[in-house]
């Protein structure tokens, strides 16, 4: 786990303390060691930091020469099946100087050319500086485990793990498509950013710049399988044993590592499974579980310990202190793009507790995509069911009422939705802010409708309401808002946190041979995922608790320091207006539940000011 940059310039010649002045601004992303690569004409840098997990020598750090190509690479993520790439690269007459996954990524390319990107089985963002085409190639993994941001110009290519060395480079200027959609969604699109100009590699997506001309070419590598055909449920026998299989060697291949290992232990389906899995791989695993004092509801011990006695893991059980609200201005510079996700910050907790005792940590994340396991799942099979009997225009009728009603009133967005397409459409049932909002919202600015009409094109043509729902996560929510805050979270903290539920075998084995209501039904969720936990976890394990990561932020807004900074931020503030925020603060004294979009609203407020971004 790393942060990799790069700059390639027509005529810009860069100085070597400038690109170290860029890259360090993401040194923790990597404490262990910084690197530099200049060209001779010094047009083009390469600039690495390190976090050591794999092959701790120094002889692996970055950037990396190949000595027989000249070819380089910086390489942020891990590959997980690199020991078997290793094998079979060596059968074809490679030899190697390090016991790296790096240079296996750069023999690969060696030997395969950009189709190495079908060998490779992990989470990962690299560039890799063709010495012979004077070209770049990049690439991000299949889930957006890892991130890429990006700049082209006529005269000057750069990219970056993080958006803080591009904004440093001169990108500051808002952009209001991105804004939309972050006020509506809670997060930006899924290849642009919120600034101006600058881009983001998309998921399963690759790259080539040509640094002559800096001529570039997209393309996208790897597609989210499905099967229409799927008309028929599979024996869920078989498909049990398949992904016990599959689940038990994905955590036994992302348990390799040179540093110590642990499992981030919730209490919850997921990561039960996980650990259940490493204590097969590996005696004496770690597990931790973190709660909050004073708040029992959010405290999943007792779950986890269970889990943790059950397979004799060495349990450690942490206890996060509530934290100052000031721990917020931290994570407005963290994550570069705000998010409007409050469950970023129990994520940060836990990775700073966690990097006490180890530097890696194995996760659930992907669970939820996969298997069908929120709450909307469910919920929109119930809606879709009953919602037939209802003619269209009482549907128009409720759906146009419940616009009148104000923000925080439970419901209010599912009945908002009553009036869309089931069968071709998916309803935004957690939208932070809707247009018209959007657009009296600030008092400089006004913004379009831009994120309706993006998310209406990101709806998977799918006959099937639950693939549609589940792909769509998988390429929306999953990439931009979970993974973007583990990524963030764990990396500010020097940790690395892991997904074998993303491993690419699982994600194909989910869409391809899973039937929907082997997931979902109206009442229940994770079907499939519950019947390998009866196979594998203790008998009373409670399989229909759903407890999310989450803080208790609506009711530390009811007094005290949080609420204190909240109001105090929001109602000082110069981008938003007034009128609004007032009727916000006061709805959230009267009970309704407006806490998230506070979150974001500050969340946002805070990052203009931390990077000087102009609103108007």
């Amino acid at each position: 786990m790393c942060g990799i940059l790069g700059i390639a310039s027509k005529r810009e010649q860069f100085e070597e303390s400038a690109v170290i002045g860029l890259r360090d601004l993401m040194i923790h992303r990597g404490p262990d060691n910084g690197g530099l690569w200049l060209s001779e004409d010094r047009n083009i840098a390469l600039a690495h930091r390190r976090l050591a997990i794999i092959d701790l020598n120094e002889e692996s750090n970055q950037p990396f020469n190949d000595q027989y190509t000249n070819n380089k690479i910086v390489f942020n993520g891990e590959i997980y099946n690199f020991l078997e790439l290793r094998t079979e690269l060596e059968e074809l007459g490679y030899s190697f100087q390090t016991s790296s996954d790096t240079e296996v990524i750069l023999k690969a390319y060696d030997a395969w050319g950009l189709n190495c990107l079908e060998k490779l089985l992990g989470m990962f963002s690299f560039c890799i500086f063709d010495d012979s085409k004077k070209e770049f190639f990049i690439a991000r993994d299949r889930a957006g485990e890892k991130p890429l941001f990006y700049s082209l110009t006529d005269e000057t290519f750069i990219f970056s793990s993080e958006l803080k060395p591009i904004i440093a480079y001169g990108y500051s200027d808002l952009n209001l498509d991105s804004l939309d959609c972050y006020l509506s969604f809670g997060y930006s699109e899924s290849d642009n950013s919120i600034l101006k100009g600058v881009r983001k590699l998309a998921p399963a997506h690759a790259m080539t710049i040509e640094l002559g001309s800096l001529n570039q070419k997209i393309w996208r590598y790897w597609q989210l399988p499905t099967s229409n055909n799927l008309k028929n449920l599979n024996n869920e026998d078989i498909l049990l044993d398949e992904l016990e299989e599959l689940l038990q060697d994905a955590v036994r291949k992302q348990l390799v590592s040179d540093v110590p290992v642990g499992v981030l232990l919730s209490g919850g389906v997921d990561s039960s499974l996980i650990t259940a899995m490493a204590a097969r791989a590996k005696k004496g695993i770690k597990t931790f579980t973190v709660s909050f004092k004073g708040f029992n509801e959010f405290d999943e011990s007792k779950h986890a310990r269970l889990i943790a006695d059950e397979f004799e893991t060495e349990h450690i059980e942490l206890s996060a202190s509530n934290p100052e609200p000031e721990i917020l201005l931290s994570l407005a510079r963290q994550f570069d793009e705000p998010m409007i996700d409050s469950s970023m910050l129990p994520t940060f907790l836990v990775s700073k507790l966690i990097k006490d005792h180890c530097t890696v940590a194995l996760g659930g994340d992907g669970g939820d995509e996969l298997f069908g396991g929120y709450s909307t799942h469910s919920r929109l099979i119930w809606t879709h069911q009953r919602a037939k009997y209802l003619p269209l225009f009482i549907r128009r009728i409720a759906a146009t009422g419940a616009s009148f009603l104000p923000y925080g009133f439970k419901g209010r967005e599912w009945l908002r939705n009553l009036d869309f397409d089931f069968d071709t459409s998916l309803p935004l049932v957690s939208s932070h802010f809707d247009k018209k909002i959007r657009s009296d919202l600030f008092n400089n600015l006004t913004l379009g409708h831009y994120a309706e009409s993006y998310r209406s094109s990101r709806v998977p043509k799918d006959e099937d309401l639950l693939r549609r729902m589940t792909s769509m996560d998988f390429e929306n929510y999953l990439p931009e808002d979970i993974l973007v805050k583990v990524d963030r979270a764990s990396m500010l903290n020097s940790l690395e946190i892991r997904a074998p539920f993303l491993d690419k075998r699982i994600i194909e084995f989910a869409f391809t041979k899973v039937h929907s209501l082997q997931k979902t039904s109206t009442n229940q969720r994770k079907i499939l995922l519950k019947a390998l936990c009866e196979r594998t976890l203790p008998k009373s394990f409670d399989l229909q608790r759903k407890q999310g990561f989450s803080i208790p932020l609506k009711e530390w807004l009811k007094k005290g320091p949080w609420r204190d900074f909240f109001y105090d931020t929001l109602k000082s503030s110069e981008i938003y207006n007034h009128a609004f925020i007032e009727d916000l603060l006061q709805s959230q004294d009267k009970g309704r539940n407006n806490s998230e979009r506070l979150f974001g609203l500050l969340m946002f407020q805070l990052w203009t000011e931390e990077y000087n971004i102009k609103v108007n």
